[in-house]
């Protein structure tokens, strides 16, 4: 069995963003010469999330609606680990979007459904940032 790491860093200049990062996926996966295993990507941050669905710019568009209800920005004051930042939000949305994905790796090719990609969420940008890729198999 091999094994591969690589970190994937990330200097968003808005505070939320959704990025497509398959092709940095699927590049790591080519350096590491595995064609059958597993991938693990998973933010580094805790105020950031990887995550699996559609590249679709409405459903991005509905994701930051639907965080923003589930948990505003503002008031800041609404919130206590507000004391010493202003992003608790971000914490809670990386909560609901999850830390990590894992992805089947067959023939050489991350093995998803037909619409999946993998995406970076960033809830609390305007700094760099890490998202680790961990590729285990044979």
């Amino acid at each position: 069995m091999k094994s591969y790491r690589k970190e994937l860093w990330f200097d968003i200049p808005t505070r939320r963003a959704f990025v497509n990062i398959t092709g940095e996926v699927e590049s790591c996966l080519r350096e590491s010469g595995i064609t059958e295993g597993l991938v693990l990507v998973n933010a580094m941050h805790i105020t950031a999330s990887v995550f699996i669905n559609d590249d679709e710019p409405g459903l991005h568009h509905d994701y930051e609606v639907w965080l923003e209800k589930l948990a505003p920005h503002e008031p800041v004051s609404q919130y206590r680990h507000n004391g010493y930042e202003d992003n608790a939000d971000a914490h809670l949305k990386r909560q609901v979007m999850g830390r990590e994905v894992v992805v089947a790796i067959t023939g050489g090719q991350l093995d998803f459904g037909t619409w999946e990609r993998i995406f970076y969420g960033e809830f609390d940008g305007r700094r760099k940032k890490r998202v680790l890729v961990k590729i285990i198999g044979a």
